[in-house]
């Protein structure tokens, strides 16, 4: 992949985000993940032979996702190299996910500049998994600061990672493991074998990202803020509390946010009625509230900004 390529899909992304209508690849891969989950129940019910189906397919979809995919621009790239060139682009710009992130942060946040909770509500149940009916409006504001800083690593800054690395079909690849995760690697009575593979393979792929998404936020914010030593509160929130988060990797983000902005995340969040309570990510911080939304909204453009220039400088000098 060229520096060219990179800079026109993210350009693509900024402008087109995620329209519906387009037949998206990871939609195409949810179909066969749904498929799996639903028909290997009826060949198999003892842990063991679900943990088996459960690694076997953690496997096998990421490695057709990219074999088809390079394939298919090499096969393009012989028609001529401007078909292969769109193919690249096309497919990188689907694994991009910062404009489509945006917008349904722009949609929580008007309606709560509006004032209107249950709306907001709405919103946020759009980009969360948590129980969303009776937050409150600082809830509100927690949840979609902790998904901002989430997302910016496994939707944008792990993709770009993946795309300097290996192209499009690493990236899609990437793509692949993620939406394995997010369908299957729960940890619920359900998924807890067949899932097992995924949310490894999952925490692995983005232990890399996860910590260049920290280390960018950081940096980012204090440009943003136009405060630099926002910079040392940030590593030192990361350094002490980034470890403290369930997921080896969202914790990371999610403490350089905290830390950066300084307020706290965390606390007791409802999944179905269940209650589960998160370690508290800059312990002694203010709670969030609007004007947090705002900052980390101009902070996840930045981060995706620097990210962008990074992956397209790292290309064009090799």
């Amino acid at each position: 992949m060229m520096g060219g390529e990179l800079l026109a899909a993210a350009t693509l992304d900024a402008v087109v985000g995620d329209p519906r209508w387009f037949p998206h690849p990871v939609r195409g891969m949810g179909i066969v993940i749904g498929w799996c989950d639903m028909h290997v129940r009826r060949m198999a019910c003892h842990p063991t032979l679900l943990r088996g189906a459960g690694l076997a397919l953690a496997l096998s979809l990421p490695l057709f996702v990219f074999v088809l995919s390079h394939e298919a621009i090499a096969r393009a790239d012989r028609v001529t190299w401007w078909f292969g060139s769109l193919l690249t682009i096309g497919g990188a710009w689907t694994t991009l996910a910062g404009r489509d992130l945006w917008d349904h942060v722009r949609a929580v946040r008007a309606q709560l500049e509006q004032g209107n909770l249950p709306g907001a509500r709405r919103a946020v149940g759009m980009i969360v998994g948590r129980d969303t009916d009776q937050l409150s409006q600082e809830e509100l504001a927690r949840a979609t600061i902790e998904t901002i800083a989430e997302s910016t690593s496994d939707g944008i800054i792990a993709p770009l990672f993946y795309l300097a690395l290996g192209g499009a079909p690493l990236a899609l690849a990437y793509k692949a493991v993620n939406t394995l995760d997010s369908m299957v690697g729960h940890k619920d009575e359900r998924h807890i074998d067949f899932g097992w593979a995924s949310a490894r393979l999952d925490d692995l792929v983005n232990w890399i990202p996860a910590r260049i998404s920290a280390a960018l936020i950081i940096l980012t914010a204090a440009v943003v803020m136009k405060e630099p030593r926002r910079i040392r509160t940030g590593w030192r929130v990361l350094w002490r509390d980034g470890r403290k988060h369930p997921s080896p990797n969202s914790g990371r983000p999610e403490a350089a946010m905290a830390g950066s902005l300084g307020i706290q995340l965390g606390g007791i969040n409802l999944y179905q009625g269940v209650p589960d309570d998160r370690p508290l990510l800059g312990q002694g911080g203010r709670q969030p509230d609007l004007r947090d939304i705002r900052a980390a909204s101009r902070i996840m453009i930045g981060v995706s900004a620097l990210g962008v220039t990074l992956g397209v400088g790292l290309l064009c000098l090799v």
